[in-house]
């Protein structure tokens, strides 16, 4: 069997309720990228930046994971030596659906949970506010931040995503507008690949892709399911 890559970005999520960032109506318009998603910003606008994620906490407590959530951790969990999950949300949709830890990998970070600032320990915090787990690290006392990836901030998980992209041979994507990570770049590394996105994007060039759904990720999932389905038998 070949080995399969799906590649996740706010696209899927967004059909659960959960806010996407760079629609015309995502949290880009609402906060500055600068304020409470940049290298710097917990020096700058430290408690700002904390309010922004304890929000995005509440936001997610009560939203479910849709049908694409569902299908894909059925493949995963179908075809666990085959199928590699890596998604660009910081949400927690995919471990509602079933997905365990170690079968899914989170390249921007984990809303979830916080990280020391000083020994790097994580803590799973759920959805509570930050101040109300702790003030400080409670193994060595330093501040505590967010575990997500701000802009600026190395990604320390792309290696891995590296190691993924040169061992697959079908790439799926779905749900990124490809400003963030050069999807297009990625289809050309792999011998077969799909893209499925709401609607075009000027930052991907759909013709690389063996195949292009442009429709809701719910919709789009079975045809998508089954084509992997195809691959791998």
């Amino acid at each position: 069997m070949g080995k399969v890559l799906i590649l996740t970005g706010a696209g899927i999520s967004a059909e659960s309720g959960i806010s996407t960032f760079r629609d015309s109506d995502g949290l880009w318009e609402k906060h500055r990228i600068e304020d409470v998603c940049s290298a710097g910003c917990l020096e700058t606008n430290k408690e700002g930046t904390k309010n922004f994620y304890d929000a995005r906490r509440a936001d997610i407590k009560d939203k479910k994971p849709n049908y694409a959530h569902k299908t894909i951790v059925k493949l995963k969990h179908k075809y666990p030596d085959y199928i590699s999950v890596l998604t660009q949300n910081v949400d927690d949709l995919f471990e509602k659906a079933g997905i365990k830890k170690d079968e899914i990998v989170h390249l921007h970070g984990f809303l979830p949970e916080i990280r020391c600032r000083g020994c790097d320990a994580i803590f799973d915090i759920g959805c509570e506010k930050q101040d109300d787990f702790a003030q400080s690290c409670p193994i060595c006392g330093a501040p505590l931040r967010p575990n997500i990836i701000f802009f600026g901030e190395q990604a320390p998980k792309y290696s891995l995503l590296t190691k993924k992209l040169n061992e697959c041979e079908l790439l799926v994507i779905i749900g990124t507008s490809g400003n963030v990570l050069d999807v297009t770049y990625f289809a050309q590394l792999s011998e077969k690949s799909i893209l499925n996105n709401l609607e075009q994007s000027n930052a991907i060039d759909d013709s690389y892709f063996t195949k292009v759904y442009y429709a809701k990720a719910t919709e789009a999932i079975a045809d998508i399911a089954e084509y992997i389905e195809d691959f791998l038998n």
